[in-house]
């Protein structure tokens, strides 16, 4: 059998590092699917990341909260980790400033953290919060 389940610190540890780019699915007011990656981070057990209102996505969770997060290993054995949630819209430039700064650092490295924080901390910047209600995860695919 190709499908091995992770356990709740796998999952977690599978989530935090490497550090990889998260697929995010929201739902268009029309019902089409959309997905786009995002840069993610953790607070505490909520996933955070950072979006413009006027995004596709942003304008989508406006309406519509629900929100599916895949992150994937794409080298063999290949491993993914599957998290749906509600997101709630934060519109602080203190914290987006703040998350945007610490999601930078975690993708690009501290000496460039503060640029990424700069860069996101404009008007009409938002900071998604995730509380996760489901996940599935599975490791080790290919054997």
């Amino acid at each position: 059998m190709g499908y091995h389940p992770m356990t709740d610190d796998e999952r977690a540890a599978f989530l935090r590092h490497p550090v990889r780019p998260a697929i995010a699915a929201t739902t268009r007011g029309d019902g089409r699917p959309h997905a786009v990656p995002v840069w993610y981070d953790f607070d505490d057990d909520v996933i955070v990341f950072t979006t413009h209102a006027d995004t596709v996505k942003g304008r989508s969770l406006a309406r519509d909260p629900r929100i599916t997060l895949c992150v994937q290993d794409d080298q063999p054995p290949f491993s993914f980790v599957t998290v749906e949630g509600r997101a709630e819209l934060v519109d602080d430039p203190a914290l987006v400033r703040r998350w945007g700064t610490q999601i930078g650092g975690r993708y690009m490295g501290a000496d460039r953290a503060d640029e990424y924080g700069e860069r996101n901390a404009v008007p009409g910047e938002l900071l998604v919060r995730v509380r996760v209600e489901h996940t599935a995860a599975a490791k080790n695919l290919a054997d």
